[in-house]
């Protein structure tokens, strides 16, 4: 898989022409990134991405007409939510218009000639790192090194660093990098998945079954988170994902992100429940991931 690219900010990689008709997505984090993989299964493998260093920039990069797109992880099976990503969503106002899941397989990568006995350090996010904990233990002598990403800590080996130097991230960053790969499938549990959002500046109306996220605020008084879930249950609604966050400027109280599937809208159920809770917000409606 092939993309062009554009840069926010310096361009360590430079950027290449855009490509007509191709889609921009914005992501945080480099090329081989699994941001960059989810935005290629989103949007197609013509898809174009936008580097970012932050998830600000690239929520910015969409909102400013940078991006049509920013593809960008809400939750891992293993570590849980991105609290980052739900605050943006409430802050920025863009629309979900789709969703994808990202298998997160890692390699041990290294420059061409590298041996795995003469690896002394590991580099790479400290999530990825902490994934790989059994196998790093398995090495001699090997200290670990956190990065700000994945693909950038694979970059930065590739570039600066010596015979003595690996990173962990993925085969498609391997393959993007000239990268060797020492040893596949090194994470602790073969269950990791990454669950990633795509938002646009305008919705768009999905056809068929859809999945709808929704951000609630609830009247401060017993019972009315229970009142809140009851329309949804009440029109056949699947609530496949609660998580709160604490409501800016009222200490203790929170806003609810809920993600509900169906076979139709939730409109209806939308408009009973804004009549028991003290607000909604439709975040989105869209197509669920397809496993």
């Amino acid at each position: 898989m092939e993309s062009s690219v554009e840069k926010l900010g310096t361009a360590r990689h430079g950027a290449q022409p855009r490509s007509k008709g191709a889609p921009m997505a914005s992501i945080q984090g480099e090329l081989g990134s699994f941001s960059h993989v989810a935005a290629l299964q989103a949007l197609g493998e013509e898809a174009q991405v936008y580097q970012c260093r932050t998830f600000r920039q690239a929520f910015e990069a969409v909102a400013q007409g940078d991006a049509c797109y920013a593809v960008l992880p809400i939750e891992n099976s293993l570590v849980g939510s991105i609290h980052e990503n739900y605050d943006l969503l409430a802050e920025f106002g863009l629309p979900i218009v789709g969703e994808t899941e990202v298998r997160v397989s890692l390699s041990l990568l290294a420059r061409p000639g590298t041996r795995l006995e003469a690896i002394r350090r590991v580099h790479s996010h400290p999530v990825a790192l902490n994934q790989c904990r059994r196998f790093l233990a398995s090495l001699v002598e090997v200290e670990p090194v956190a990065g700000y990403d994945t693909a950038g800590s694979i970059w930065e080996v590739m570039e600066r660093g010596s015979m003595r130097d690996a990173a962990i991230g993925s085969p498609f960053a391997a393959r993007l990098h000239g990268a060797s790969v020492l040893a596949e499938g090194i994470e602790d549990d073969p269950q990791n998945f990454t669950r990633f959002l795509v938002v646009a500046r305008t919705a768009v109306a999905p056809r068929g079954a859809v999945k709808t996220s929704l951000m609630i605020t609830l009247r401060h008084e017993p019972g009315s988170l229970l009142r809140a879930l009851e329309p949804l249950a009440k029109h056949g609604l699947n609530v496949t994902k609660i998580e709160s966050r604490p409501l800016r400027g009222r200490p203790w109280e929170y806003v609810f992100y809920l993600d509900v599937v169906g076979p139709g809208d939730a409109s209806a159920a939308v408009t009973e429940l804004d009549s028991v809770v003290a607000g909604v917000r439709v975040l989105g409606c869209y197509q669920p991931a397809q496993r």
